[in-house]
């Protein structure tokens, strides 16, 4: 059996009726960008956070950086974050002309340790970009009471973390903005590049929508230095629809999560940890295992399909080395990224799929 580490063929499959009226209606009423569908998706996923303000924008490194130029980050400040990251975090914060600081992370849940954060921040320091990796919430009680006691902007990274809860809020409405991913592979994915911005006041909300659209207040008159992140109409149409199946969606994710905790119990590996307290959406799977390329090499052997999200620290690559940092910098980052091992997950993913992946694991330790 081969079994894909993703798959969204399958999704169009299987809802094609839909998706192609969808884009059949964008294209017959000649509207493209910034129009109703925009509009609409905006209010619908605020709602579904529990918001009021969201923005649509081209992706979410550009939501990353205008939730960063909103909030006045000018050259030379500092931004602290983690490395085990994906790079666009990272390149929204340098694009912004600040300084990315890292700090270690948690290893259980592969989180910003907040305990770590408080010695990074220095006078230049003028906000924290938590990561809420793979689906899994950050201590986000933690991290905002540092944010409060230094005056510091908190900025969520919910690129993976799509309708994840910490203690009952949604994640998106915990910081001052946050920014969300709809590539294709999210937990609520576009069909081509999109992303969201969360707003937690109207005059933050206003200039994140100044900042994407030139700085027009009026057509052809900027206010401010703006530039162009819009969404457009047929990734809002799209996602408008998928937002009514996203808890399905991640619910089957969480059923394929417990499938492999379940069979993959006792194993020598380590395997996902979240908090009762908390909803890990499970954008991804992230299991630790020693002989990491052995290991990897046997199930793509059997047909399993796996990715290590992320392989190298960004600290640690060559874009980076501006910043002067050597290996042991990070020592739990560095450890783990040298562990992680993504097993497939997704909605449309079969139970005989995740059965073969968990027997082929088992064989693999026998």
């Amino acid at each position: 059996m081969k079994v894909p580490f993703g798959d969204l063929s399958r999704q169009y499959k299987k809802y094609k009726k839909e998706f192609d009226a969808i884009i059949t209606g964008v294209f017959e009423k000649g509207s493209f960008i910034l129009g109703e569908n925009v509009a609409r998706f905006e209010t619908n996923f605020a709602g579904y956070l529990g918001s009021e303000h969201a923005i649509g924008v081209g992706s979410a490194t550009e939501a990353l950086l205008l939730a960063l130029k909103a909030i006045g980050i000018k050259n030379g400040d500092e931004v602290i974050t983690v490395a085990n990251t994906a790079v666009p975090t990272v390149s929204a914060i340098d694009f912004a002309g600040a300084r990315p600081v890292f700090a270690d992370i948690e290893e259980s849940s592969y989180n910003i340790n907040p305990a770590r954060i408080e010695k990074k921040i220095t006078l230049k320091t003028k906000a924290i970009i938590p990561v809420h990796l793979y689906g899994n919430p950050c201590d986000m009680d933690g991290i905002i009471e540092i944010a409060q006691k230094y005056d510091l902007k908190v900025i969520e990274d919910c690129a993976q973390a799509h309708g994840a809860e910490y203690k009952g809020k949604k994640v998106g409405t915990l910081g001052d903005l946050s920014a969300f991913s709809f590539y294709p592979s999210k937990n609520l994915g576009a069909n081509g590049d999109a992303g969201m911005v969360i707003a937690s006041s109207e005059e933050l909300a206003q200039k994140v929508r100044l900042l994407g659209n030139y700085g027009f207040k009026d057509r052809y008159n900027s206010i401010i230095r703006g530039f162009n992140s819009r969404l457009d109409e047929i990734q809002a149409a799209l996602l408008d629809f998928k937002l009514t199946k996203l808890d399905e969606w991640n619910l089957r994710r969480k059923q394929i999560a417990g499938m492999y905790s379940k069979g993959l119990a006792g194993l020598p590996i380590t395997l996902p940890s979240a908090s009762p307290a908390n909803n890990h959406v499970f954008h991804l799977f992230v299991i630790r295992v020693a002989q990491r390329d052995k290991f990897m090499q046997f199930l793509s052997d059997e047909g399993v399909s796996t990715v290590i999200h992320y392989p190298i620290p960004i600290h640690l690559q060559p874009a980076y080395k501006y910043l002067s940092h050597k290996k042991g910098f990070l020592p739990i980052t560095e450890k783990v990224s040298g562990e992680i091992v993504s097993l497939p997950i997704y909605p449309d993913l079969e139970d005989a799929e995740v059965e073969h992946v968990i027997q082929t694991i088992k064989k693999f330790f026998s």
